[in-house]
């Protein structure tokens, strides 16, 4: 009789707490762009000085650029006058080490996904550790944070001006950080002027970083859903134009899948949704003064509101 209650009671629990579960495991491995799998998957090496992290000196981590995992440390990152980012450590066990095929270098990849990152390189004298990890920019991507060990998951979504979004999603548990940026454009890291020109064709957007131990990308999506009005075509609120746009840009095909299927529910309730589901593609940061906007000008989003739609 004890051992049916202690049953009874442990489901009674387990259904209070709900379904939902939060893994990194759970994490697709992300799309990548045909230059990204000229590296990552072919082996091959970015153009020296190219790269958008070889003279990048922002704090926080580095990740890799398939699968999430956290790489390295942004304290552990040196100038090297080699063209390429470099650094004379790693995260513990992020790394994995393989003697080339001619038995002259040794090839770095991602422990978690195998993604080529570049070669590692001893005795060069550059560092007090005497070691370099020589690796692609591309290979990359950079979170304003300090992460430990584990895989993090990317989400991108545009829904009128990015401070508002920004606001809201930052605040919500399991995120780690929240980029405002522009996508979707033709221009090459365009500036705040060019995108409000509405002529380069990028949406101004949030880049979310978070713990898939804590949260996860459906329940993103439904937020930032919900923050936004995603019926509204060519703006949102009083910020019209084509930048301000409500769109949601996917890693995977799993994003893909769960943006479709959260938009058909809004649309089965009676929502005329004109939120657009596209790839994404390059993410380019917006100008300093534009990040945590109205956390460091102590103001509240004037066209971003919560309503509860699922």
């Amino acid at each position: 009789m004890k051992t049916k209650i202690l049953s009874y009671l442990s489901l009674l629990i387990l259904l209070a707490m709900g379904t939902e579960s939060f893994s990194q495991g759970k994490l697709s491995f992300n799309d990548l762009t045909r230059a990204e799998s000229a590296v990552i998957k072919n082996k091959g090496t970015e153009m020296p000085f190219t790269g958008k992290f070889v003279d990048y000196r922002e704090s926080g981590t580095y990740i890799c650029k398939q699968c999430g995992a956290a790489l390295y440390h942004s304290s552990d990152k040196f100038l090297s006058d080699c063209g390429w980012p470099s650094f004379d450590n790693e995260i513990p066990g992020a790394v994995k080490r393989t003697t080339d095929a001619d038995g002259l270098r040794t090839e770095i990849t991602c422990a978690t996904c195998g993604a080529h990152l570049g070669h590692v390189f001893e005795g060069e004298r550059l560092t007090a550790k005497n070691i370099r990890h020589c690796v692609n920019s591309v290979s990359l991507d950079f979170v304003p944070s300090q992460l430990g060990q584990g895989r993090y998951g990317t989400a991108i979504f545009a829904g009128g001006c990015f401070w508002g979004v920004e606001y809201f999603l930052q605040k919500q548990p399991g995120v780690i950080s929240v980029t405002s940026g522009y996508t979707g454009g033709h221009v090459k890291n365009p500036s705040y002027k060019q995108v409000c020109t509405g002529t380069t064709g990028h949406a101004e957007a949030a880049k979310v970083i978070y713990d898939p131990e804590k949260t996860n990308y459906e329940k993103l999506l439904k937020l930032f859903m919900e923050i936004h009005d995603p019926t509204q075509v060519g703006g949102q609120g009083p910020d019209l134009g084509d930048q301000y746009r409500s769109e949601i840009f996917y890693m995977n095909d799993e994003q893909k899948n769960i943006a479709e299927k959260n938009i058909n529910i809004l649309k089965s309730k009676g929502y005329k949704v004109a939120t657009a589901v596209t790839k994404a593609s390059e993410f380019f940061d917006a100008e300093g003064y534009h990040q945590d906007y109205y956390f460091n000008n102590g103001k509240v989003p004037y066209c971003h509101g919560y309503t509860k739609r699922f």
